[in-house]
């Protein structure tokens, strides 16, 4: 994280009142503006972000003057109303964060609760977003501090799984061989998230994480999913 963190330090800083936003805000925020190429507005971003308007326009603002990361496309050929309804677009040197952290984190999308029925209790009450994150595993204890991460953006939880290469088990502080059967996962769930990842044309390896976050509604549960995974940069 401490290259990520030089960069966007910038944000942070100011003379009278520290930004009320935190580093997962700015991350899903890329993710979005990257998802959204044709441009995404103030308020599409307040909903997605599940923050405040007065926010939401302050992480605009700093992050198209203080480190340039987001535009308006041909800003000085449109009105006013034009803009508003074109939105903002990642700049060039946006889109070169983005794919660093892409690196670390290439997949992040909604979760089938179908398949996580041994995962997810109480699946009528949650909603879940799941990623992958490289080479992650030496990282991660009992994912207790990941699960933490995911309630302090006010989602429900966060569940890791670590992938040897072969299956995927729970994290635990113990050598996975000396409780191997009780925190290996189903072969129907670890179909699922191979297959989901082969989908999106990334490959999982030996040493990754899969980290399945959950909220009372998708935003949420995107939110928990992604602070959870930065435990682990």
């Amino acid at each position: 994280m401490k290259e990520f963190n030089s960069v966007l330090a910038p944000l942070f800083e100011s003379p009278t009142i520290k930004p009320t936003f935190d580093y997962v805000h700015i991350i899903l925020s890329l993710f979005l503006f990257g998802e959204n190429t044709e441009g995404i507005g103030r308020y599409r971003l307040q909903k997605e972000l599940q923050i405040g308007a007065g926010t939401v326009k302050s992480l605009f603002n700093k992050l198209k003057e203080t480190i340039n990361f987001i535009i308006v496309p041909s800003e000085g050929e449109l009105n006013a109303g034009e803009l508003q309804r074109r939105g903002h677009v990642l700049t060039k040197k946006g889109f070169e964060f983005l794919a660093k952290v892409k690196k670390k984190i290439p997949l992040l999308k909604k979760a089938n609760l179908e398949y996580l029925k041994d995962i997810i209790i109480k699946q009528e009450y949650v909603n879940s977003y799941y990623c992958l994150v490289k080479k992650a595993s030496t990282k991660i204890s009992d994912g207790v501090e990941q699960r933490d991460a995911a309630i302090k953006v006010n989602g429900s939880g966060a569940t890791c799984l670590v992938y040897d290469g072969v299956n995927l088990f729970f994290p635990t502080k113990t050598e996975f061989k000396d409780d191997e059967e009780n925190t290996k996962i189903n072969p129907k769930t670890l179909n699922y998230f191979k297959s989901e990842i082969e989908d999106a044309k990334v490959k999982i390896e030996k040493s990754d994480v899969i980290i399945i976050g959950s909220g009372d509604n998708y935003q949420k549960a995107r939110l928990a999913t992604l602070n959870a995974a930065l435990t682990l940069f």
